[in-house]
C-alpha cells in the first residue's frame, strides 16, 4: 500500500499493451506515480519485488499526441520524473517511436520513454475501497 493505492508487481516481462491488459483484467491499471513520495516508494517496492536493476512500465503514454503524456484515464499527468542526467539527450527523447514510459529502479526512479513493444516488468495499481 502506497498512500491510498495498492500496488502489485508482476515479474514476468511483457510489452506495454500486454501488461496494461493484464492489469485491467485484474481491475487495476499500470502504476502511475503522482508525487515524488509515491515515485520513491514505488521504486523501493520494485527493487524489493522484481530486482534492483529492473525497468517497470508506467501507466502513462504519449500515444494520442506526441509529447503530451497522459495517464490511463486520459488525463494529462502533472507529476513528472524524467531522467535529465544525460544533457545531450534528456528524457523523453524517443519521439514517435517511443510512446510508453518506464521507471528505472537502477536510476533512482527516474523515467524514460521506450518503444511500447519492449518487454518489461510491470506493477498494477488498484484503488482501495
Amino acid at each position: 500500500k502506497i498512500q491510498d493505492k495498492c500496488f502489485l508487481a508482476d515479474p514476468v516481462k511483457k510489452s506495454y499493451h500486454a501488461a496494461s491488459e493484464d492489469c485491467n483484467a485484474r481491475g487495476g491499471v499500470l502504476g502511475t506515480p503522482t508525487s515524488t513520495s509515491v515515485n520513491d516508494q514505488l521504486r523501493d517496492y520494485i527493487r524489493e519485488s522484481t530486482g534492483p536493476d529492473e525497468q517497470v512500465w508506467l501507466g502513462i503514454t504519449d500515444m494520442v499526441a506526441e509529447g503530451t503524456w497522459m495517464d490511463q484515464t486520459g488525463f494529462s499527468i502533472t507529476y513528472k520524473n524524467w531522467d535529465a542526467s544525460n544533457y545531450r539527450s534528456p528524457q523523453p527523447d524517443g519521439g514517435k517511436s517511443q510512446n510508453c514510459a518506464v521507471l528505472s529502479a537502477a536510476s533512482q526512479g527516474k523515467w524514460s520513454d521506450e518503444n511500447c513493444r519492449e518487454e518489461r516488468v510491470s506493477v498494477c495499481q488498484f484503488n482501495i475501497v
